[in-house]
């Protein structure tokens, strides 16, 4: 690695087809949260696994870098992340979950434990009819609009 640039931030809600993308978890459970690997798998060692169909978002979580193009990019900063964290629910653990991204995630550095404690909620898709996921995901979406809505008690 070039010692004049900085270390690569992962995001935890990657491109899954990205070169780098690996498998961060997989959607278990009822609420369809983040079960988290021990180790990577390549994500290109996995999508061909997933039966024809099926949005390989809808079980799994993936890790890809982040990069300057994203919508959610705002300077060095995730919006994202910061609209995760003012709205997603908070898992209800005394532990942040394990997690083997977490020493070059874009998340931690850049919102600590109150990301990681949100993380296993987030899904990289979002039903249509989920009106507070859609809010979350739009790169569109302020601050302000997050708290009116949840300010009004919709949903």
């Amino acid at each position: 690695m070039d010692k004049d640039k900085s270390p690569t931030s992962w995001c935890p809600s990657g491109d899954a087809h990205a070169p780098e993308a690996v498998v961060l978890g997989v959607r278990s459970g009822q609420e369809g949260r983040v079960a988290y690997l021990a180790d990577p798998v390549p994500a290109s060692e996995v999508l061909g696994d997933v039966p024809e169909g099926i949005d390989p978002r809808r079980i799994l979580r993936f890790a890809s870098h982040c990069v300057s193009g994203c919508a959610n990019r705002r300077g060095d900063d995730c919006a994202l992340v910061e609209r995760v964290v003012a709205a997603a629910p908070r898992v209800v653990e005394a532990a942040v979950p394990r997690c083997h991204l977490r020493t070059k995630c874009q998340w931690w550095t850049q919102s600590g434990v109150e990301a990681c404690r949100r993380c296993p909620a987030v899904s990289t898709r979002h039903h249509a009819d989920d009106e507070l996921a859609g809010l979350i995901a739009d790169p569109a979406t302020t601050r302000e609009q997050l708290d009116a809505w949840i300010a009004a008690g919709t949903g």
